[in-house]
């Protein structure tokens, strides 16, 4: 991916790598991730990211704080700034919508992607992913964004995936996009009435004469109440939901034909399913009840808990948050702010690492590289960097969606793979089409430090948000040849050594930690 020479990327990879393991005093990179979910807030040392609780909430509610995003915190205070983020039809995104022309086939109906594209073209599937890299990095609706990204991931269809060529971008669009800060009822009904939904778990072919289980059993697994189903409970869902499938021409419809009659009772939801004609209405009656479950709001009371708050969810905030959640009627925006004011949170700096994903995003925001001037090359680019991390956005194969733990991101290779994206990035040199300040080192620091150990103290402060411990500072440092007291002159005497610098710190463990 880089074009600098092999010895020289193994070199700088070399410090990276010691910047992760001589850490005596502070949590080693490797640890970090892959650290036990019970002991991950007893493991975390407090010196490595900043305790400020606006960073915190920044560090968590968006994709990677900038200069622009604290000062606007710090401005309005949490409440208001959560009131602005959880309107984001108020937020201005022009800039970002202006982007996304680019890729017209993200969010496009069936209709038009086959009008577009050949039978089972990979090319809307491309847009799709690509949209989620260029909102993640660029959004103003920053909150609307991760909170998308989580729902996206709870109700999972893989993209690309076969079948939903056609059907992928408008699910995005017309049922996770759309709830964000919906209802759980209405999202659950829209996935449960969408071709790609319907094809990814192979409801358009179940039928009366031979129902299929797939998505029965992943509605009430993944989607709702979690394994506290029976067979038989798996066995009466999959004849409830026939006759939800897909037209010739690729939406959704209801076939009375295909439904099977007969009452049903499952997880405590009866119905008498009398008629093929009103099977539609039995099924979604099921749906709904599903959605407002007391495993359902727990489940995801605690799947909210880990994307935002811990790998291992505190007891008392699931609690609280389910109970919103049946209180506000499946509501997620009243469930988000109880979240992000609740002492747990405020009580979890350290305990949450960033996926490829998510330091991909924080990398190109902390260095304030803005989108190419034309075409999608560097959003290419991006992309494929996550495909080969393991985690582009809506590429996990399985129905369960990406894990949210940091032991599930944890490896030596998946490490130099954060590097060299840090290194390429700092550097310019891929995906080279991306704007960049016009001197990134006054960007950074507006103020020349006296001496590379204050530079290093600088670069962390602006992109990591707190100081790095001593020794990782030397571990920078050493990519440079100089120590924490070596003189610093001019601008020009480390050019050459900055960019190197500035990927050591996007390397360390503290950068790491969201």
């Amino acid at each position: 991916m880089t074009t600098k020479s092999e010895p020289t990327r193994r070199a700088v990879l070399g410090g990276a790598v010691a910047v992760a393991v001589t850490a005596a005093g502070g949590l080693a990179l490797d640890a970090a991730l892959a650290v036990p979910a019970s002991a991950a807030a007893a493991a975390v040392p407090t010196d490595l990211v900043s305790a400020d609780p606006l960073a915190h909430l920044l560090r968590r509610a968006t994709f990677g704080p900038t200069p622009a995003a604290l000062a606007e915190l710090a401005r309005l205070g949490v409440p208001a700034w959560l009131d602005r983020q959880l309107d984001p039809a108020k937020i201005d995104d022009a800039a970002l919508d202006a982007l996304l022309t680019r890729l017209p086939l993200a969010g496009a109906d069936v209709a038009t992607v086959r009008a577009k594209l050949p039978v089972h073209s990979y090319e809307a599937f491309r847009q799709l992913g690509r949209a989620a890299v260029a909102r993640a990095c660029w959004s103003n609706r920053q909150l609307f964004e991760t909170t998308a990204d989580f729902w996206a991931n709870h109700l999972h269809v893989s993209a690309p995936s076969s079948g939903v060529w056609d059907s992928r971008s408008d699910y995005d669009k017309m049922v996770t996009r759309k709830y964000t800060f919906g209802r759980y009822a209405d999202m659950l009904k829209a996935s449960a009435r969408h071709p790609a939904m319907l094809t990814y778990l192979d409801n358009r072919s179940s039928t009366k004469a031979l129902p299929n289980e797939n998505y029965a059993r992943e509605l009430m697994e993944l989607h709702s109440v979690g394994m506290i189903y029976t067979e038989a409970d798996v066995q009466a869902a999959a004849k409830l939901l026939t006759g939800l499938t897909v037209t010739s021409a690729g939406t959704y419809t209801y076939t009375a034909a295909k439904h099977a009659t007969g009452a049903v009772r499952i997880l405590g939801f009866s119905h008498p399913n009398a008629t093929a004609e009103g099977g539609e209405a039995a099924a979604l009656a099921f749906v709904d009840y599903l959605a407002r479950h007391p495993a359902t709001a727990e489940r995801l009371a605690t799947k909210l808990c880990l994307r935002f708050v811990a790998d291992e969810a505190p007891a008392t905030l699931v609690a609280k948050l389910a109970k919103v959640y049946l209180d506000n009627d499946t509501s997620i925006v009243p469930v988000l702010r109880a979240l992000f004011t609740s002492p747990e949170f405020a009580a979890s700096i350290g305990q949450k690492v960033r996926t490829p994903f998510e330091d991909l995003a924080a990398t190109v925001r902390a260095l304030g590289l803005g989108p190419e001037t034309s075409g999608v090359k560097a959003l290419d680019a991006l992309y494929n960097h996550l495909v080969n991390a393991g985690n582009a956005p809506f590429r996990w194969s399985p129905p369960n969606g990406y894990p949210d733990v940091a032991a599930a991101w944890a490896s030596p290779s998946a490490f130099l793979i954060r590097c060299n994206i840090h290194l390429n990035l700092a550097t310019g040199w891929y995906p080279k089409e991306l704007t960049r300040p016009a001197d990134l080192l006054t960007a950074l620091v507006p103020v020349l430090p006296k001496t590379y150990g204050a530079l290093v103290d600088a670069l962390a402060r602006r992109l990591v948000g707190a100081p790095l411990p001593a020794d990782h500072v030397a571990a920078v440092l050493s990519v440079a040849d100089k120590l924490p007291t070596s003189p610093l002159t001019s601008k020009e005497s480390v050019a050459g050594s900055l960019p190197y610098l500035i990927a050591l710190v996007l390397d360390s463990p503290s950068f790491q930690l969201r």
